[in-house]
């Protein structure tokens, strides 16, 4: 791929992505599979003032070994350095870069049981510092190559080829041309004008239908709106925290979820697959999952905590979109989730309530945002689904048809 491509890419992640503000601090987590690009957003990082850039690097070998020679105390222990890190991040309130690249298989055979073990112990030393930066912070998940990952979505190529393409792929899905910032404007502004429409309709619960026996109701917030595209912190910038993105999404009435879902795409949880599963929901809650395979990783997903099991975000996204049209299963949620719609279990947005910035985080929560350690997208759209809205003065919307927008 040429490097001034690259090179445009890293500065749209920057600029457009986080939005780097003169003097913030900049973290960047990252895997092995692409130093050179990381070079190059850390460069771009700087070009834009920032005061100080930090890369993390994470290694799939690596995190296997920990977990197998690691005891459970050890694995979920959060020392005092890494807790005085924690604080520091509240007080200066960094801009985040998360670039994905692993292996949708990378954490196959791991024990995923002593994992969630040590997830739970770790989980309500953190959760306060995560309170205190929600909403504060900018952040952005974008994608590059990885060998193991391209020969997944292009088995059969020489590693090479297969790179090549899925750089192809990220690139053009994610809006990358000559002048990729006046491409997301203009994408922004779509993506809020469908929100605006949403909104306007008073919108109490959503229905959803289609051929492979889905059928499930989910209610809605009645404070609660579509968001979509970027979004503004509360420190007053505005942002894109998803390269790409094609949704318009919710958060749901916690407690408020009646059928079953079907997914209609494989997940990748935690570095493992869970392929062909349902869920079954009552009151709320997921009271029942299927899997062809992963079926016990799923569960073990769900009972992570008490919020696990209730849905946190419902997105809309439709057919006719550059991520599904490519016709590409990626075997990653960032981008297979802006090929259909999908709903996501665990912790809801807080910033999908109105007027969220004159709400504390705890106020939003007792509207009926959900809270949870987790927040697992999972595929359910497909060419057969219907969404009606049921909206307050008791009229019946289509929301889609055949998979996509109905209006």
């Amino acid at each position: 791929m040429k490097k001034t491509v690259l090179r445009e890419y890293a500065r749209l992640i920057v600029r457009c992505g986080v939005n780097v503000q003169k003097g913030q601090e900049v973290l960047i987590y990252a895997d092995l599979d692409q130093p050179e690009f990381v070079q190059m957003v850390v460069e771009e990082a700087y070009k834009a003032k920032a005061q100080k850039v930090i890369v993390e690097w994470s290694y799939q070998p690596l995190q296997k070994i920990h977990t197998r020679c690691q005891s459970v105390k050890t694995l979920g222990a959060v020392e005092e350095w890494q807790k005085a890190r924690l604080q520091h991040y509240v007080d200066v309130v960094p801009a985040r870069i998360h670039l994905i690249s692993e292996d949708p298989d990378g954490l196959k055979g791991v024990n995923m049981e002593k994992q969630a073990k040590a997830r739970k112990l770790r989980y309500p030393i953190v959760k306060p510092y995560n309170d205190k930066l929600e909403n504060r912070d900018q952040w952005c998940i974008a994608a590059v190559p990885g060998a193991a990952w391209a020969k997944k979505v292009f088995p059969g190529m020489r590693t090479s080829v297969a790179m090549e393409k899925l750089w192809e792929a990220i690139l053009s899905t994610s809006r990358v041309t000559e002048d990729s910032e006046k491409a997301w404007r203009e994408h922004n502004a779509d993506l809020k004008a469908r929100c605006d429409y949403l909104n306007g309709l008073g919108i109490r619960s959503l229905h959803y239908t289609a051929g492979n026996g889905t059928d499930l109701t989910v209610g809605m917030i009645p404070e609660a709106i579509f968001c979509g595209g970027g979004e503004t912190s509360l420190q007053g910038v505005y942002f894109n925290p998803n390269i790409p993105t094609e949704e318009c999404f919710i958060s749901p009435m916690r407690g408020k979820a009646e059928g079953i879902v079907y997914a209609t795409k494989p997940l990748s949880y935690q570095g493992q697959l869970i392929e062909n599963f349902s869920i079954r929901f009552e009151g709320g809650k997921a009271v029942e999952a299927k899997a062809e395979k992963g079926e016990a990783l799923l569960n073990t997903m769900l009972s992570m905590d008490e919020g696990a099991a209730y849905l946190g975000e419902c997105a809309l996204v439709p057919q006719k979109s550059p991520i599904a049209e490519s016709g590409l299963l990626f075997y990653e949620t960032l981008f297979d989730e802006n090929a259909a719609c999908h709903l996501a279990m665990g912790m809801g947005f807080a910033d999908t309530i109105r007027d969220h910035q004159n709400k504390t985080l705890e106020e939003c929560r007792k509207l009926g945002i959900n809270d949870s350690m987790i927040h697992v997208d999972f595929m359910i759209g497909c060419d057969t689904m219907n969404i009606d809205a049921i909206c307050a003065d008791g009229k019946v919307v289509p929301v889609f048809r055949a998979g996509n927008w109905a209006f």
